[in-house]
């Protein structure tokens, strides 16, 4: 190894490296509907002397800021959150309520062709607005946002899924195309809409607009920011069904790949924000200040308030529900899948194409929705009905229609209207004989395959509410058929059905069982609830994946699952670290870490001492690219290859090694040196994680993947077992536990043997 004092270049490996292969495991993933490169997290905090020196010198009112905007950013999450779960669901139902007042009252005076066009073009313009501006202005907002979400809870960042425009389309676009009567939900995109909340206000300011108060700097790192926007995501949740404790489990259940108790509190009070604030626009909203809303709508009624009666006798048609919806969740995971790989070879042809494709899909879905109810028979309006009959209007159990007076379309009463109002003409108690069979089948199909066709489109759109819905139509379907073998009535067949094939197709259980009840205002409901969410997922969980992790397969986001691959347990660490290693002396040449810099992508780059800092060549540390760049741009270099002194480090402070924003992050490019400044020298020493996680070459690969995940690292240093050799073998990355990395390297492991068994011994995972 070279001296430090010397001027030999790093280009040639400082190291002789054992590992030469390099990972080939791709580096971008499709966030929302671009291909865009992604980056690891940096969730470990860099403990060098500079740290050190500021942590110590924080005071105790320091500390105090620290905690105490933790709680206050928490509290304004909620506020904000809710506030926008409330301005969405407000826009959508008067948007969606005077397309359809305008389209009855044509049908109505017996103008059906014109109705048909108003509420065509009305649909087609509303998606074409939705999807234009994803496409151009923010297309990381297109989808649900949750597979962006959950993979950078576990770790992974992409550009622009958190900035200010994404939050905006995601709002304004989730609203048209929802309105545009798409069979896609609110859900998906409020738990992307409040992760981006949080991330914005954990920006640490923003010097763009003044935002520079000393107490908003204490959150410029990764870790914090995991925490609010995990926070975040929970508010979302329970701004999207009022389900302040579904929405802290949903985030414990599906989102977050780390959890501790200080977090549980803060995710609780967030979502506790969230529901006091929606009660009190509720209030507002039924006094009638609230145009078409407030007499429907799913995330501010209880759907379903009857007192559940049911007997041992009823299991069976529990049991019943829960294997078909497990069977056909699986089966709904598999069409996505496919549909969702169609579109992205259709999307790679331009974005002109992912803009027709969603003009085609609103123009087909419109067809269906205003063609389909004519085929069904006009029903004699029920005696002694609950509210009026036919419906003339926007919502209701019995929508008019074309139907003579005195009689109503059952059909058009759930697939003419909006999601929301269908769900709760669905889940409604006393209406056992309000729908026909055929009604209800035909409508569970168009929902079924709608729903798959129109989530991949080039707008924010999410899966809940189609699911919700769709398994509502066929669990109410199987409550038919049943009749009177079974005493349960068909809206809570409806309910229930809903819970079988939400657990069929996102496998969540405990988060599933609590938003349900929390929806429906029924703890009655628990243990019929509990047993159709197992059932359903144990099923499923025979056929596929949960709907969220096909879609991230899909995306390319290198996730890392709790459980290590049983082929993992096979080998070593030293068998899949890759190379070549680049590596910096403590004490380095300006020119030679420019070259490096340049030459290479790397983020971390280990710091080894050589004499005379050291007898032999020694591990010092892990230094960070961005930290190396700040080293840079601040020019404070030594012209001999010396230590800094005191005096020297007290020029630089403590948030300019911050992590910034979701703005563009420091480049090599930006750094302009002269040729004298490049033969100076730069003391890496107080700037380098001094005690990086390091593991052993000999130790197994499973093993590491536990300790890289449960610690939340971006590089796992891996050391030699013989003293006598270089103190470094490589660094372990996120990519370097991918599955295709992995069996590139060692194609004779048999991966889908493991998987045939994993299905046979499920605690194999």
């Amino acid at each position: 190894m070279p001296n430090s004092t010397t001027e030999v270049s790093v280009t040639v490996p400082l190291l002789p490296s054992l590992r030469h292969a390099t990972n080939s495991s791709s580096q971008v993933a499709i966030v929302g509907s671009n291909v865009c490169p992604i980056e690891s997290l940096d969730y470990e905090i860099a403990e060098n002397d500079f740290f050190k020196q500021d942590w110590r010198a924080r005071s105790k009112t320091q500390i105090f800021q620290y905690v105490f905007m933790k709680w206050l950013l928490c509290f304004f999450i909620g506020i904000i959150v809710s506030l926008i779960g409330f301005a969405n669901n407000l826009a959508v139902e008067n948007l969606a309520g005077v397309k359809f007042v305008i389209t009855s009252n044509m049908m109505l005076v017996g103008r059906f062709s014109m109705g048909f066009f108003v509420f065509t073009v009305t649909n087609l313009v509303l998606t074409l607005f939705a999807s234009v501006i994803t496409a151009f202005v923010a297309p990381a907002a297109a989808g649900s946002g949750i597979p962006e979400v959950k993979a950078y809870l576990n770790g992974v960042d992409a550009p622009e899924i958190f900035s200010i425009r994404t939050l905006v389309v995601k709002i304004i676009g989730n609203i048209s195309a929802v309105s545009a009567s798409l069979l896609i939900g609110k859900a998906g995109p409020m738990v992307h809409t409040g992760a981006c909340v949080a991330s914005v206000l954990g920006q640490g300011g923003s010097k763009r607009y003044r935002l520079t108060w000393k107490w908003l700097r204490f959150f410029n790192n990764d870790r914090d920011r995991r925490d609010l926007v995990t926070c975040g995501s929970a508010a979302g949740i329970a701004a999207s069904f009022r389900a302040p404790v579904g929405g802290v489990l949903f985030a414990l259940e599906e989102m977050s790949s780390w959890w501790r108790s200080a977090l549980l509190w803060r995710t609780f009070f967030s979502t506790a924000v969230v529901a006091v604030v929606l009660r009190a626009l509720i209030d507002v909203c039924l006094s009638g200040k609230c145009g078409l809303f407030g007499k429907g709508g799913l995330i501010m009624f209880d759907v379903y308030s009857e007192n559940a009666s049911y007997h041992l006798g009823d299991v069976l048609s529990v049991l019943l529900l829960g294997v078909v919806g497990g069977i056909l969740g699986s089966f709904y995971n598999f069409l996505l899948e496919k549909v969702l790989r169609a579109y992205n070879y259709i999307y790679e042809k331009g974005v002109a194409w992912k803009i027709l494709l969603a003009c085609a899909i609103s123009i087909s879905t419109s067809c269906l929705l205003f063609g389909l109810p004519f085929l069904a028979s006009c029903q004699p309006c029920p005696a002694g009905a609950l509210e009026e009959c036919p419906t003339i209007g926007r919502s209701g159990n019995f929508k008019k229609y074309q139907c003579p007076p005195g009689h109503y379309n059952d059909l058009a009463s759930l697939i003419f209207n909006t999601n929301d109002d269908a769900i709760k003409n669905l889940f409604s108690k006393n209406t056992d004989f309000e729908f026909h069979y055929l009604s209800i089948l035909v409508f569970f199909v168009t929902c079924f395959f709608l729903s798959i066709f129109s989530y991949g489109i080039v707008a924010p759109a999410g899966l809940f509410v189609p699911v919700i819905v769709t398994g509502a139509s066929y669990g109410r379907f199987v409550g038919m058929l049943l009749g009177s073998n079974s005493n349960l009535n068909h809206g809570l067949f409806a309910v229930l059905g809903a819970a079988s094939f939400l657990g069929g197709s996102m496998r969540m259980t405990v988060s599933l069982c609590v938003i349900l009840l929390e929806l429906t205002n029924n703890l009655l409901l628990l243990p019929m609830m509990m047993v159709v969410l197992l059932i359903s997922k144990t099923v499923a969980d025979a056929f596929n994946a949960n709907i969220y992790n096909l879609i991230m397969k899909i995306k390319g986001f290198p996730y890392l699952y709790s459980h290590a691959e049983p082929y993992m347990r096979q080998l070593i660490v030293g068998d899949v670290v890759s190379g070549p290693l680049q590596v910096f002396n403590g004490i380095e040449k300006i020119e030679t870490i420019v070259h490096v810099l340049k030459t290479t992508n790397h983020n971390g780059f280990p710091v080894v001492d050589g004499p005379p800092l050291a007898s032999a060549p020694v591990l010092y540390g892990l230094i960070l690219r961005a930290h190396i760049l700040t080293l840079l741009k601040k020019r404070v270099f030594l012209s001999t290859p010396v230590t800094f002194d005191s005096n020297t480090l007290a020029q630089f402070r403590a948030d300019e090694f911050a992590k910034k924003g979701s703005g563009r992050a420091d480049t090599i490019g930006d750094v302009e040196l002269s040729e004298e400044e490049l033969n100076m020298y730069l003391d890496l020493h107080p700037f380098t994680n001094a005690s990086p996680y390091t593991v052993l070459e000999t130790m197994s690969l499973a093993k590491a993947l536990v300790v890289f995940r449960e610690v939340g690292l971006r590089h796992l240093l891996v050391i030699p077992t013989i003293s006598n050799r270089p103190p470094l073998v490589g660094i372990l990355t996120r990519h370097d536990f991918m599955p295709e990395h992995i069996l590139g390297l060692r194609p004779s492991l048999s991966r889908s043997r493991w998987k045939r068994l994993r299905i046979r011994l499920p605690f194999l995972s």
